[in-house]
């Protein structure tokens, strides 16, 4: 079972990522603003009063809605979803469904949703440049 110390701690050793002070999320800076790639859930409890946060699950970007609908699909136990996301690419995932190395796989591809701009891959790497088709 993950735990979200286990969250923070696997946030931490990204490059380029932040945790916000006011909530619980982690984001890297691209273009000069904060792009989220992993935050806690906040849960509509009662109709038409404030979500409220839930610490047993974690919402987690993915690349496309095509990754977002093979997740949903292959493991609905692990994760869910909520109108409140539809059209967005994000999966809400269960802490006590997923290991932490499973977290730790699902926040690095989060991560690097995000942080493409940054040139960097998970491990510190520089990331390589994509190709532009041309031959020299």
């Amino acid at each position: 079972m993950a735990t979200w110390a286990d969250a923070r701690r696997i946030a931490r050793s990204l490059p380029g990522s932040r945790i916000a002070v006011d909530g619980f999320a982690f984001s890297v800076e691209a273009k000069g603003k904060d792009k989220g790639y992993a935050w806690i859930w906040k849960e509509r409890v009662q109709p038409r009063k404030p979500r409220v946060p839930n610490p047993e699950v974690i919402a987690v970007r993915v690349r496309n809605e095509s990754e977002k609908a093979v997740l949903l699909t292959g493991d609905p136990e692990r994760f869910f979803t909520e109108p409140h996301y539809d059209g967005f690419p994000a999966v809400l995932v269960r802490l006590k469904a997923v290991t932490a190395a499973q977290l730790r796989e699902l926040l690095v591809e989060a991560w690097s949703c995000q942080a493409p701009a940054l040139g960097i891959e998970a491990g510190g790497r520089r990331a390589p440049r994509p190709s532009s088709g041309r031959r020299r």
